[in-house]
């Protein structure tokens, strides 16, 4: 037998090289944009606008604010730290230059000008002046330029392809014309009303988005962070699979308050890449679990991605309801990975290794366990009766104050009151401004996306295109639903491998989701199954950020880490068609609705739920090529066809499936003797 591999986060960190980390630095870096690193009174002027930005939100969450003010000021702040935080080029990089001033600048005119112009100014949308053109035009440009240095050129150029097929209706080929807009009307649409860019997304990033960051934050600098990774290998550490099974739990339970992929990827990766390398995973296959663990952040409660707060809105229900929904898929998407990790133990002998805990679970539990506290309060006060805002609010609250239940995650020193001419230094280095900076520099690119993602969602409403895309996908699918949801599937998939995941699930569910709601699919399950392929997006070249930043940190080839991550998360990814290919498989969304909870059909959703299970299952052997025993070519396809069969409602589909199911065991329990994978 191997030695026992003790887990040493600050030995394994040596393991990986300071090159490694700075790569996958850079791939946080394009995801959240590459901020200046400034000292002196230009960074303490930048620390106390984040902290202002933050204390803001939260007081807009506790008081009272117009929405026709805190979504400006909410895009002001965005603008104006973006401008300040993100340099023009990287040549410019930790230093602010004279025309970062003046759009920053600008942007606050903007947003005073529009304040202060009342009703009236909302009044003449329909015919600006001159004043409010120049700056109808000008917060287009300073959006887009945001969207630039926060998240790259690709967002922005999107948004310029939208905005000129606005312009360029009546010259375009049937049935993609439309009678064209002018400037004026653009602007107005887009400036002056709350539709285009002070639309949905900008409203949820204003109220949800922002403080979910903020509580994330909060749980980060009080070391949350650290007892969730201690607490996942103790828990799983002494098993035959505990390093594959520790990838799992870890990253479920930092992606839960993260909702980043590739923050979890990279701070997962470089505690447990060396865990991994130890006991036979390969640099492609660790960095391809690393990434499928960081999928998993955006879609797992409390928090899922930026996108789910937008489902909400978009569908106009409960936040708790779209909790609700995610509950069965992400257990599935998880089950997924866990069968992964079982097979490659049994394909790579890595039945062999074992490795210790690092603490016992009852110890880490009596010690830190206040951070779980912080993690459910969410969904607690939800179901007492808060609204989201409120709720996640009063966890942020509730996280502050247990955090002084340990001094090593007080995040503000016990002794900051006995230093007086300290004080000042020692609350400014605390872990409570750290959290407050955090918070607000942290969804700058996501608020910057939600802009220019208003833009884009504007021009869909103005011009109708929405309802033109969904009339060619139904054409082309020729009323199928089947080839509907491929059609939307592949069109969903083609938009994220150019956008982030938020980006990519606003335009698609202005423009391909109504195209499966054509088709009588409920529009909570037509919302679920775009976000879900939106997801994707994270971890499909170009923007295959988690992946790439996981392949930085193990040296592997980032686009065979790609092809490895979409081995792991292929199972789960196909139970969206479960949900809207047949009204038992929305029984998978738990209804869509906690009011319709109680007279759900308990029995129906138990059964789809066991039988997406063994789907998932059998995916994952004929992916991997193993199930209890290497399987050959027939058990590989038979394993595949019968995953497929399970995933696609229908009685006749399911008796076949599991017939192969059956078929394939009993192939693999003949064998007499299991070979290993070299």
């Amino acid at each position: 037998m191997s030695d026992p591999v003790q887990h040493d986060p600050a030995a394994d960190a040596g393991l990986i090289s300071e090159d490694a980390l700075k790569k996958a630095e850079a791939y946080i870096e394009e995801e959240e944009g590459a901020a200046h690193h400034l000292g002196g009174f230009l960074g303490v002027f930048l620390t106390l606008l984040a902290v202002t930005m933050s204390v803001f939100h939260l007081y807009a969450a506790y008081g009272i604010v117009a929405t026709q003010t805190l979504r400006p000021i909410h895009v002001a702040f965005v603008l104006v730290l973006s401008f300040l935080m993100f340099p023009i080029a990287p040549r410019f990089r930790h230093r602010i230059m004279i025309w970062d001033w003046a759009m920053a600048l600008l942007s606050i005119a903007i947003v005073v000008y529009m304040l202060q112009g009342g009703d009236d100014f909302t009044d003449r949308s329909t015919l600006p002046n001159a004043w409010d053109i120049f700056f109808g035009v000008s917060l287009i440009l300073l959006v887009m330029e945001a969207m630039r240095r926060s998240n790259g050129w690709v967002m922005p150029i999107v948004t310029m392809i939208f905005i000129g097929y606005a312009f360029a209706g009546p010259w375009l080929p049937q049935p993609w014309t439309h009678k064209g807009y002018d400037v004026g009307r653009l602007v107005g649409h887009m400036y002056m009303t709350l539709e285009g860019i002070y639309g949905s997304a900008v409203d949820v990033s204003s109220s949800l988005i922002i403080l979910f960051t903020i509580f994330g934050a909060f749980l980060q600098f009080s070391n949350a962070g650290k007892f969730f990774i201690d607490f996942s290998f103790s828990a799983m550490g002494g098993k035959p699979t505990g390093a594959g099974r520790t990838v799992v739990l870890a990253s479920f339970l930092l992606g839960g308050p993260s909702g980043s992929g590739v923050a979890t990827t990279v701070t997962l990766g470089a505690v447990a890449y060396p865990m991994l390398a130890k006991v036979g995973y390969d640099k492609n296959a660790a960095g391809g679990l690393l990434a499928a663990g960081g999928l998993g952040a955006i879609i797992s409660p409390p928090v899922l991605g930026a996108a789910a707060f937008l489902i909400a809105d978009f569908l106009k229900i409960s936040y708790l309801d779209v909790l609700l929904m995610a509950v069965i898929p992400t257990l599935l998407f998880y089950l997924a990975l866990f069968v992964m990790v079982e097979i490659d133990a049994r394909k790579y002998g890595m039945h062999e290794t074992t490795f210790e805990r690092v603490d016992t679970v009852w110890h880490l539990t009596r010690e830190y366990g206040f951070h779980f506290i912080s993690l459910i309060s969410i969904i607690a006060f939800m179901l007492y009766g808060f609204s989201p805002v409120l709720s996640v609010f009063w966890a942020t609250v509730l996280s502050f104050l247990t955090s002084f239940l340990h001094r090593d995650c007080a995040l503000l020193p016990r002794d900051l009151f006995r230093n007086p001419q300290g004080f000042w230094r020692t609350f400014m280095n605390s872990g409570f401004i750290k959290a407050m900076v955090g918070g607000s520099v942290g969804m700058l690119n996501v608020g910057a996306t939600c802009a220019g993602a208003g833009l884009i969602v504007g021009v869909v409403t103005l011009t109708g295109l929405g309802l033109k895309f969904s009339s060619i996908i139904l054409a082309y699918a020729g009323g199928s639903l089947l080839l509907t949801a491929i059609y939307t599937a592949l069109i969903v998939w083609i938009i994220g491998l150019a956008v982030p995941v938020t980006a990519s699930y606003i335009i698609s569910a202005v423009i391909a989701a109504p195209a499966l709601i054509k088709l009588g699919v409920p529009d909570f399950a037509a919302h679920m199954f775009v976000f879900y392929y939106a997801v994707l997006s994270e971890v499909s070249p170009p923007t295959a950020l988690s992946p790439f930043a996981a392949a930085a940190i193990t040296g592997g080839d980032p686009y065979k880490t790609t092809l490895q991550s979409w081995k792991y998360t292929m199972p789960a990814f196909l139970v969206p068609f479960m949900f809207v290919l047949d009204p038992a498989g929305q029984g998978l969304l738990l209804t869509g609705s906690v009011s319709t909870l109680a007279k759900a059909d308990w029995l129906s959703i138990a059964e789809i739920t066991i039988t997406a299970a063994i789907g998932i299952t059998a995916l994952a052997g004929g992916l991997q090529g193993w199930l209890f025993k290497k399987a050959g070519v027939l058990e590989r396809i038979g394993m595949i066809i019968a995953g497929l069969l399970l995933v696609y409602p229908g009685v006749l589909a399911d008796v076949i499936g599991f017939a192969l199911v059956l078929v394939v065991l009993a192939f693999q329990l003949l064998k007499r003797k299991p070979v290993a994978a070299t």
